[in-house]
């Protein structure tokens, strides 16, 4: 696998030029209802929608170095479900291969952390828990603030509070250079990115996922969440949408 990884680093590095890349669902994906770019799965009493094309926030061009994903998370499994960037993988239907949610706090300007580097710093940094106003968008709420202490997600489906989990988890390493000339990670990403923590059960929480970019060799790939117990860290199901890679 990680040779297999550098090759491709070298491919990339080589060529110059990302495509950007948005996930749309595949056929025979089940959709949200009243919108086509919004697919959804449901497990155990948790229920996934995930939209590849969401992102709007700065940089315009992040679909060139990451696949950024939207996702809500609704909880009515009968226990907590513990929230952390591990339990997400894009794989692709042909190449099997796993493409890793990235920690916002682990980018920067000059690239993602190379082989050997999956280690975070806190969590508690990284994105706006509340306290003041935060704002919601997209496809599963409106633009409208919230108030509170330690609230999940954005906008109005900012789920009940729960522990903070931190620090951030070992991720894949990403493989390629990214082709935004903004540092990263940007203020939007931070404030618009999936809270790491623990959900409880009757709670939704909403925000991006930022992935490995999958434009270079996918054309089909799956959206995999597992789910964990978040007081005993038992697995008890695994959600799984398909989507294609839309390349421009």
């Amino acid at each position: 696998m990680r040779g297999f990884g550098l090759v491709a680093a070298s491919l990339l590095v080589a060529s110059g030029c990302v495509p950007e890349a948005q996930l749309r669902p595949s056929t025979g994906a089940q959709l949200q209802q009243g919108d086509a770019d919004v697919a959804r799965t449901e497990v155990s009493g948790v229920v996934l929608l995930a939209d590849g094309t969401a992102w709007k926030g700065t940089p315009a061009d992040l679909e060139r170095s990451l696949t950024p994903v939207r996702v809500l998370v609704d909880n009515h499994s009968g226990r907590p479900l513990r929230l952390q960037y591990s339990d997400f993988a894009i794989v692709g239907a042909e190449s099997r291969f796993q493409y890793a949610a990235v920690p916002p706090l682990e980018l920067s300007n000059s690239g993602a952390p190379r082989e050997g580097q999956g280690q975070g710093g806190s969590g508690s940094g990284s994105l706006y828990m509340g306290g003041g106003p935060g704002w919601g968008y997209g496809p599963y709420g409106s633009y409208r603030p919230f108030y509170g202490h330690y609230r999940y997600g954005y906008g109005p489906y900012g789920g009940p509070p729960g522990p903070f989990v931190g620090p951030y988890s070992p991720y894949y390493p990403y493989y390629g250079g990214y082709g935004c000339a903004e540092p990263l990670p940007t203020k939007d990403m931070l404030e618009q990115a999936l809270p790491e923590g623990t959900l409880a059960d009757g709670g939704r929480v909403e925000g991006f996922l930022y992935f490995q970019g999958v434009a270079q060799r996918e054309r089909q790939v799956v959206l995999q969440a597992r789910l964990v117990d978040g007081n005993t860290g038992e697995p008890f199901g695994t959600l799984d949408i398909p989507f294609q890679v839309q390349k421009h």
